[in-house]
């Protein structure tokens, strides 16, 4: 029944996966869809009243068109966000984050998804320089979120009895699966898309889990190539889109014998491209810093109107001077026939097509267009496109005045509140550095055996690259996206040089702002110098606990003055347990628990040291020696008894259904405590909410007993302690925790090295980890936070100063 049960949980966990993909698939269609849909039915009211106004002179209502459109788009986009206030920005810090170990609240709910997806494609059809990959791997990790788990907090009276998945590590592996989903939707890189979730999401994975996160990121992107290319070609079945954003194929003219794609010459330039995009991606990473910085002390704290009309400026200022760039900056440069003989010439018909049809004229003669319009007055899709294939010369002036427009604008708009990606203005940005460089050695130096291209692609690995600091999964995403293998070298090199040039002045824009929400994100791995630091240097000592047998008033106290979310179950350590059973229920079954706990623990030494010739440890010696199994010893040789008298001198008569106080002394407060598991506080508010307790005059035996799925019913959304009415309840009434405890944690010892005790939380997902002592006591308590690089680097300097 076991292996049909394990079979079962395996083959739906490859239908979940599949669906992820298909449901992340779709999503990207809708936004892609009525992208296109509003961005055309802009364009085409503006391209028109330009044309008009350009004879009768009335350029300015042309603007107010624009104006009218964009405006309108990010203030309902901005909306958007105040509803759902975590679907601003591109999702990945925080699903970086969550995958890290982080609860963020609220950041994989339906309505974080619905503002999301619909809120992205209100800020690109307005004309903001945002993307839409970057929500596209937020909104994949939602659906990855919610659909194993079939129920909604939005939705709560639609209820599916799914009893599959009702654990964090679960909910993890498919927010994997889903926001890889997203990065091959928004690209057409499965791959990628994989390497992304490794890379740069995932804490804790698994040889299973790679395979799984490939088959959802395949099932992403043919569904959206499938829908894609029939609502587009009407060719059903064809698979002609495999992404949003699609690069196009690089391809020589058969009639130009002198070009090729790269050369090994031109490899040195690519590694310059990476040291300037590297130093730009620090410079654009340092300006977006301090304007966040502004924005959490001046913005954040006022009314949520503010925000709003922050957008509003930043939509007003960009189409203002996208417009005034595109009429009064741009050059009127020759129209290329599509059967150029020039070196740039793309095979593919269908692109070439799109890209002469995307060609703006504006104020321009006959057989010329308006360069600047052309990269303005277009989707950001269509003018990486133009930048990668375009046949005629953008002028340096032009490229030069766009990026330096682009850079600016797209800095300031990161992290205004709309759901925004950073990804595309990035490529856009570096490509038109790319294509600028190519250019400059064409007209300066001669070279004219180089493929614009190239250097275009190059130049937007090079800056993405500087930006988010990503080296792996950037690298087969564009290879993918490019459909050209050849460029593996070239753009694994540039983005290596790009990261570490980077890395040199701040981190990556998405660590930045994880780093600037205060998470207490876990790096890889810690430095060599912190294995001067031990467990005992950096955890937790002042310990909040339960004992095994506790009062309902002193959980519910414990619970409603702190926020932890788990805690050591313990028993005292006194030299007069005689005393303090008689005529206490209470505390006869706290002490009665640890005596049988400690005497399993000398009998499995006892056994050990007989089978391995070895010998148990001093502090129980003598419990082995003369006990057998766990039978209780005559009242008058009481060796638990004895060897707690020898060890222990007497400590303050406090009960166990005493809360810990914040007035204990410091004798009180680090008492030896014998360490017995942890409970977690959804259990013990689960405990409270169901009325699992007994009396005092009862035995602990009469506790109503709860199943493990009932345990887990509430799941993902527990009961909050403060909305629960425990006036049913009598607070002298005890509560069992032993039965639903978790017995054996995760334990180090105090001498443990502070990089084992990071290998051993990272790689098993723990959230608590107790340092236990060599006699079973629990002498404190490590977290995320205590094992942060800012956390570990205070303490190593704690360190050299006691030296």
């Amino acid at each position: 029944l076991s292996k049909q049960k394990a079979q079962k949980y395996e083959a739906m966990k490859w239908v979940l996966v599949f669906a992820i993909g298909v449901c992340t698939g779709l999503v990207g269609l809708f936004v892609d869809f009525f992208v296109r849909l509003f961005t055309q039915l802009k364009f085409q009211v503006v391209q028109s009243s330009v044309e008009e106004c350009t004879e009768k002179g009335c350029l300015a209502l042309s603007l107010l068109e624009l104006l009218g459109f964009n405006l309108t788009f990010v203030f309902l986009a901005s909306l958007l966000v105040l509803i759902q206030p975590v679907a601003a920005g591109s999702g990945i810090p925080e699903i970086k984050c969550y995958l890290n170990g982080v609860k963020v609240p609220g950041v994989v709910r339906l309505r974080t998804v619905v503002c999301k997806a619909t809120g992205v494609l209100f800020s690109v059809a307005g004309g903001l320089f945002v993307g839409k990959e970057g929500p596209m791997i937020h909104s994949g990790a939602v659906v990855g979120a919610g659909l194993p788990q079939f129920q909604s907090i939005s939705l709560r009276k639609i209820q599916f009895n799914f009893p599959y998945f009702c654990s964090d590590r679960d909910k993890r592996d498919f927010v994997s699966a889903g926001a890889a989903a997203g990065v091959a939707a928004a690209f057409g890189a499965p791959i990628g898309g994989t390497l992304f979730s490794l890379e740069e999401g995932s804490s804790f994975w698994n040889q299973g889990l790679t395979w799984k996160v490939l088959f959802c990121s395949m099932a992403a992107t043919f569904t959206l190539n499938f829908f894609r290319s029939g609502i587009q070609f009407g060719s059903w079945g064809s698979f002609q889109l495999p992404g949003l954003l699609n690069f196009g194929e690089f391809k020589c003219s058969e009639s130009d014998k002198k070009c090729h794609l790269w050369t090994a010459v031109d490899l040195g330039f690519f590694i310059l491209m990476g040291i300037v995009g590297g130093l730009l991606g620090a410079t654009f990473n340092c300006l977006n810093k301090r304007l966040a910085k502004y924005r959490m002390r001046n913005v954040h704290p006022k009314p949520k109107l503010v925000r709003v009309l922050e957008s509003l400026l930043v939509s007003l200022t960009t189409t203002v001077m996208v417009f005034v760039a595109s009429m009064v900056l741009g050059e009127c440069r020759q129209i290329p026939s599509s059967r150029h003989g020039g070196n740039d010439t793309l095979s593919l018909q269908d692109i070439s097509e799109d890209i002469n049809s995307s060609i703006k004229t504006f104020f321009c003669p006959n057989e010329t267009y308006n360069d600047m319009a052309t990269l303005f007055f277009n989707p950001q899709e269509s003018a990486i496109l133009q930048l990668f294939h375009q046949d005629g010369t953008f002028s340096p002036v032009t490229l030069s005045l766009f990026f330096l427009l682009y850079f600016l604008l797209s800095c300031w708009t990161y992290g205004i509140s709309v759901p925004s990606g950073l990804f595309v203005p990035s490529l856009l940005c570096g490509a038109a550095f790319g294509r600028l460089v190519a250019n400059l050695l064409k007209s300066y130096i001669g070279l004219d055996h180089i493929y614009s291209g190239t250097f275009a692609l190059i130049g937007a690995a090079a800056f993405l690259g500087g930006v988010v600091r990503m080296t792996i999964s950037l690298t087969v995403i564009l290879i993918e996206s490019t459909n050209e293998i050849t460029y593996g070298l070239p753009i694994m090199i540039t983005l290596m040089v790009a990261k570490w040039t980077g890395d040199f002045f701040n981190k990556g824009i998405y660590d930045i702002h994880v780093n600037l929400r205060g998470v207490p994100l876990l790096e890889w791995e810690t430095g060599m110098e912190m294995d001067k630091l031990q467990a005992s240097d950096i955890m937790e000592p002042n310990l909040t606990y339960v004992y095994p047998h506790t009062r309902i008033q002193s959980l519910v106290s414990i619970l409603r003055t702190t926020v932890h979310h788990a805690f050591p179950v313990v028993t005292e350590n006194r030299g007069n347990e005689r005393e303090f059973m008689k005529g206490n229920q209470l505390i006869s079954n706290n002490i009665k628990f640890k005596k049988s706990s400690i005497l399993t623990r000398a009998g499995e030494q006892r056994k050990r040291s007989q089978s391995m010739k070895s010998y148990p440890s001093s502090e129980l010696r003598n419990m082995c020696d003369e006990h057998i199994a766990t039978e209780e010893p005559p009242e008058k040789e009481d060796l638990l008894q004895q060897m707690l008298e020898r060890r222990y001198t007497p400590y303050p008569n406090l009960y166990p259904d005493q809360s810990p106080s914040e007035e204990w002394t410091m004798e009180e407060r680090f008492r030896p405590l014998t360490f017995h598991g942890l409970i977690l506080r959804s259990q013990l508010v689960t405990l409270l909410d169901r009325g699992v307790c007994y009396s005092e005059s009862q035995s602990s035996a009469s506790q109503p007993r709860l199943s493990h799925a009932e345990m887990l019913e509430d799941y993902p959304c527990y009961p909050d302690i403060h909305d629960l009415d425990l006036t049913l309840l009598n607070p002298r009434m005890i509560v069992d925790v032993t039965p639903y405890m978790n017995p054996s944690p995760f334990t180090v010892s105090p001498n443990t090295h502070v990089s084992q005790v990071f290998n051993l939380f990272r790689t098993m997902g723990l959230r608590h980890l107790p340092v236990v002592n060599a006699v079973g006591e629990v002498v404190g308590i490590i977290t995320r936070h205590n094992l942060t690089h800012e956390f570990l680097q205070a303490r190593l300097r704690q360190h050299y100063q006691t030296i």
